[in-house]
């Protein structure tokens, strides 16, 4: 792995032709916060969460099987279950083997998705980190190709590809709401490069880039809450965090209460399924965490719904 200065713009622009046969142009929803019963505002929702494979991670996905030669003995990840959703489906679509480790707190409707694209499913430990642990012994043993969830620049560079979409979607935003997991801000990041302001929506159960800006450099942090099967790796990745420390302004904490929140009054008022992390974005804003400027043009990412939608 290299460090993030690799993850440029010109990468980014370059890869997009390449993944885009493979992944769709998701479509992008406005609203007006009046209908949330908050003060009229007009808001943009970019709905990643209608993507192949449920979330944002199938840009990733496909940056890693087309840019990294694949073995034999295919591809092994790592994941909450989005990640792992993601290489599968890819691993699908590419002919290729894929093995999926994935802890034990993985929801069950990503399980299923899993199992649906065909890869070989393997549940165990209690967080990701013990999953990730899993997955790297067995690409020593097996020779599969591992791609990691966030800290491989092919990932942030896949990831990236969303941040050139919104900006030909929303050439006018001031201000882009991204939950952090990993490699989804590091990559919208790095294409952005600073042109507009990016804020860091984080869960209080899982403060990672929020703990890593006030150390200065990746820390450990809680893994908890409504949303660590997608938001709470142990630390944030060490090649994002240049890019996240250079171009995302502040993080932002907000409660598993006012995640739950935000997916219910997505659900209810706009009939948009997100699962809890693809949904903490908007939480912020539904929640006041985030309070916009008076004519800032806001954009809320809704990244991911691999969730039971019968919870609704």
């Amino acid at each position: 792995m290299t460090n993030g200065n690799t993850v440029t713009r010109e990468r980014i622009a370059a890869m997009e032709p390449r993944i885009r046969r493979y992944i769709r142009h998701t479509p992008v929803l406005r609203v007006d916060m009046a209908d949330f019963d908050r003060p009229p505002l007009a808001v943009d929702l970019k709905l990643e969460c209608l993507q192949h494979s449920g979330s944002f991670k199938a840009r990733g996905a496909f940056t890693n099987l087309l840019e990294r030669p694949v073995p034999a003995a295919g591809v092994v990840a790592a994941s909450g279950g989005n990640h792992g959703a993601a290489v599968a489906y890819a691993a699908m679509r590419l002919g290729h083997k894929a093995t999926i480790f994935v802890p034990e707190v993985s929801p069950p409707a990503k399980l299923q998705r899993i199992r649906g694209y065909g890869a070989e499913l393997m549940v165990g430990g209690a967080r990701y980190a013990e999953a990730l642990a899993a997955s790297e012994a067995f690409a020593e043993k097996t020779g599969a190709l591992q791609i990691h969830a966030f800290n491989q620049e092919e990932t942030l560079v896949g990831q990236g590809t969303l941040g050139l979409e919104i900006e030909n979607d929303l050439p006018d935003i001031d201000t882009l709401l991204v939950a952090v997991g990993g490699g989804l801000i590091g990559g919208i990041a790095a294409w952005f490069a600073g042109r507009i302001r990016i804020i860091a929506i984080e869960p209080e159960g899982a403060p990672t880039l929020h703990r890593a800006f006030e150390a200065g450099h990746p820390v450990d942090a809680p893994a908890e809450g409504v949303a660590a099967d997608s938001l709470a790796p142990k630390r944030v990745g060490e090649m994002m965090f240049p890019i996240a420390e250079a171009f995302v302004e502040r993080s932002i904490l907000v409660t598993d209460d006012a995640i739950i929140a935000a997916q219910k009054a997505l659900w209810e008022r706009v009939r948009i399924i997100a699962e809890p992390g693809g949904a903490a974005a908007f939480a912020a804003l539904l929640s006041g965490r985030y309070t916009p400027a008076p004519g800032e043009r806001i954009a809320v990412l809704v990244c991911g719904s691999n969730t039971d939608p019968a919870k609704f």
